[in-house]
């Protein structure tokens, strides 16, 4: 790939530097799951940890851009149009039950378009990332979304609640973030989903972009109760076509 960009660096640095807080902490869940106050306090402190660990990491090199986050919300510095949307771990319910699948998501937003995103799955050390107009990668590998053309061949991320019909193949991970950026790889075919969070999707988004998948419009300057669908062009119609009612 071309060389990494200062921002993208700084982003997989603070991934980097977070996910030993995750890791260290899931070890913990499983001997939390028989106490009698259970693991939840524990893992809300380890989400908020995390996300400062995030807020200080990313604001060491640029310190005037502001932030969107799951845990503190809006954070306003001097740069209101450079912003980092950051989601300390996607897939809470499954860290809260000892499922090693959750994920950081961090996107950066300049002048409403995403330029950069990366995912990071701790526990399967696997980073995905992209920066607008240089492509989509896993572990430094160049991604392409799914080739597939028939649509009963493929197999969707979503949240399945509200799906009417049942002749598409399913499947529900409780990590929004990882789904889509398994579209950008090529692992899932497409994803579709409703009322989500921008910073559930932004990374995934701009990963599959580059990836050469599309999606349908979002606005970025809109934090939630946002509906998603993303997949190849080649599918995409044959997706959207199954979901009029969803």
């Amino acid at each position: 790939m071309n060389s990494i960009s200062p921002n993208l660096n700084i982003m997989i640095k603070a991934c980097e530097k977070a996910s030993k807080i995750i890791i260290r902490d899931f070890g913990e869940v499983e001997n939390l799951q028989v106490s009698k106050k259970g693991p939840r306090d524990f893992v809300t402190k380890t989400d908020r940890r995390v996300e400062s660990i995030l807020i200080d990491e990313l604001s060491k090199s640029r310190k005037n851009f502001s932030f969107i986050t799951e845990e503190n919300g809006v954070i306003n510095n001097n740069d209101k149009e450079s912003i980092w949307i950051v989601d300390p771990i996607d897939g809470t319910t499954n860290f809260l039950h000892g499922i090693p699948h959750f994920a950081i998501s961090i996107a950066l937003k300049v002048k409403n378009h995403l330029v950069a995103g990366i995912i990071f799955d701790p526990i399967k050390n696997e980073i995905f990332f992209a920066e607008k107009n240089n492509g989509a990668y896993y572990n430094n590998q160049r991604v392409k979304v799914s080739k597939k053309n028939e649509i009963e061949e493929c197999l969707f991320g979503t949240n399945i609640e509200g799906v009417k019909f049942s002749n598409l193949n399913m499947r529900y991970s409780g990590c929004t973030s990882l789904d889509l950026a398994y579209v950008g790889a090529g692992r899932l075919d497409g994803f579709f989903h409703n009322k989500l969070n921008i910073w559930d999707i932004a990374a995934g988004l701009i990963i599959i972009e580059e990836a050469g998948g599309i999606f349908n419009k979002i606005d970025y300057n809109t934090t939630k109760n946002i509906d998603v669908r993303a997949s190849s062009d080649k599918i995409y119609k044959k997706m959207t076509e199954n979901l009029k009612n969803f």
